[in-house]
Parts: structure tokens; C-alpha cells; sequence
């Protein structure tokens, strides 16, 4: 099919610990949850509409978490998809709580982290999740225990690839010391830079960097920003080229913009067919 019908495609592709190949423009489900990650979303019907579209669009790489509602992200993702067209990867993570609204305590325990991945398994009605993340480490625990258990799991065949959440590139090695790491997710986009060392670090490795927020909840689509200037200069929203420019950044970076809407959906995943030239990007590093 072509990259008119499909056109996340337009993003290239990365493959996940040699031998899961995704496309690079993928899609997050933590905002399709309830105010605050917590609860139903407030229109379920746009919900399920929304990752049909973005499958429809191309996107074969979801990423969501046992956290988000909590226990809300993943049936979603079952009632929308399942049962999942070929080649879809689903990407799940364990290790963070939740006691209300906001709130996100880390636990890695290794009988909790173990408890909610067999938890996913029923959720998402698989045998085998694809990629399984430590969402935060949890310094109360020894990362060994905590990476073990994930290690115990991808062995009895319950996970096929192990990725971290918001860590160090110390964190990536000690974690690699005991398992092979495919892929990293830190909060980084155009305006906050400070994972860089780790996006280095992870496109050296051939590690997969999924780099959460990457829109700033919608900060940087605001009118009147430099960005915004830009954006109407290259006949763009500003959401797009802020994904072009992190596109652009690393051939490791897997972008996993969400959204709760079809028309914000669409206008993320058309970002994919937009190529900034030298002159574009760096006019975007600098100005925001």
C-alpha cells in the first residue's frame, strides 16, 4: 500500500533488538485516558476510533503501560484492535503505581513487576508482549532483581525484548550487563534536550530511543512561538515539524506522539512525509 494511504511509512523504519522492525512514527496511549492518566476516557467511542485510524494510517508500533488509567490503556488498545493485524507491535511497561490523579509512585518488586506482566498478557490478550519496559527504576530495589524478573520472563517466553524508562546511560549499562536493552524512553523533544547524552549513547548502541512528551502536551503547537513562525513558512503545523525535526534528529528515535482526537491523530501522522533540509533543522534547533 502507498505512503498516501499508509503514510506513517514516510518515517522509515528501525528494528528493535535485530529482528522486530517497526515504523519510526509510532503512537502513545497514555492521553486516552481520563484528566490526570487516571480513569476512562471521557468519549471511549473517539478512543477506539483513534487507534483504528492510527493503525489505518500506517503506525505499526503502539506503546502503552499497565499504569495508564490505570488498567485503562491496555483493554482499550484489546477492544480497538484485537484481533491485531500482522506486524503490529505493542509495547507495554511495568513499575510505576498510581494512588489518584498525577500521582506515579515507582514499585519494582520483582513478584509485583512479574504480577503485572502476566496482568498485561491478559489485558492485551497475547501470549508474548513484544517489548516489555521497566518504567522506572525503583531505588529501593537492586536493579539486578528488578531487570532479573524481566530477564526470568523474556526466558520463558512471556516477553520478547526488555527496553528502560527515564534513565542514565549508567543505568543502560548496568542494566546491559545482565540483559540485553533494545530500546530507552526519556522525556525529550525540541524544547528539552537534556536526554541527549542517552540519545547518543543509544544511536552508537543501535538502541531504540522512544522519546516520551515529544510534543510538550501540545506547548509547542502554540501560536506565536518561533515555532509556529516556522511552521507556516514550510506550509506545516507546528506538531509536524516538531516530529520532523526529532525524525531528523537520530535514526534511533521512534516518536509516539498521542492524542485523543482522529483530526489530531491525522495531522501527527502526516509529519512523516515532511523532510527537513541542514538549514531547517538547525533554524528549528536554534529558535526553540
Amino acid at each position: 500500500m502507498s505512503t498516501d494511504q499508509r503514510p506513517a511509512s514516510a518515517a522509515g523504519s528501525h528494528t528493535l533488538g535485530n529482528d522486530l522492525t517497526v515504523t519510526r512514527l509510532g503512537f502513545g496511549s497514555m492521553q486516552l485516558t481520563g484528566p490526570g492518566v487516571w480513569g476512562d476516557p471521557k468519549n471511549p467511542d473517539e478512543a477506539v476510533r483513534v487507534l483504528r485510524r492510527a493503525v489505518e494510517l500506517g503506525v505499526d508500533f503502539i506503546d502503552t503501560a499497565d499504569s495508564y488509567g490505570p488498567a485503562v490503556a491496555e483493554p482499550l488498545i484489546k477492544k480497538a484492535l484485537y484481533p491485531y493485524p500482522k506486524g503490529l507491535v505493542i509495547a507495554t511497561k511495568a513499575g510505576l503505581t498510581r494512588q489518584g490523579p498525577d500521582q506515579w509512585r515507582p514499585v519494582g518488586r520483582p513478584e509485583y513487576l512479574r504480577q503485572q506482566a502476566e496482568m498485561s498478557l491478559r489485558h492485551l490478550c497475547l501470549d508474548r508482549i513484544d517489548l516489555f519496559q521497566l518504567h522506572r527504576i525503583d531505588p529501593k530495589v537492586p536493579l539486578e532483581e528488578q531487570v532479573g524478573v524481566l530477564k526470568e520472563l523474556q526466558e520463558e517466553g512471556k516477553i520478547r525484548h526488555i527496553g528502560l524508562s527515564e534513565v542514565s546511560v549508567d543505568d543502560v549499562e548496568a542494566a546491559s550487563a545482565i540483559v540485553e536493552i533494545v530500546s530507552v524512553q526519556n522525556l525529550f523533544n525540541l524544547a528539552d534536550r537534556t536526554a541527549e547524552p542517552l540519545l547518543d549513547y543509544a544511536t552508537e548502541h543501535g538502541i531504540g530511543f522512544i522519546p516520551w512528551f515529544p510534543l510538550a502536551t501540545g506547548k509547542l503547537a502554540q501560536e506565536g512561538t518561533p515555532l509556529a513562525a516556522l511552521a507556516e513558512q514550510r506550509g506545516a503545523t507546528p506538531s509536524q515539524l516538531a516530529l520532523a525535526w526529532l525524525l531528523k534528529r537520530s535514526p534511533a528515535i521512534l516518536p509516539i506522539p498521542g492524542t485523543s482526537s482522529v483530526a489530531h491523530l491525522e495531522d501527527n501522522i502526516n509529519a512523516a512525509g515532511i523532510e527537513l533540509s541542514d538549514n531547517e533543522f538547525a533554524a528549528l534547533s536554534e529558535a526553540v
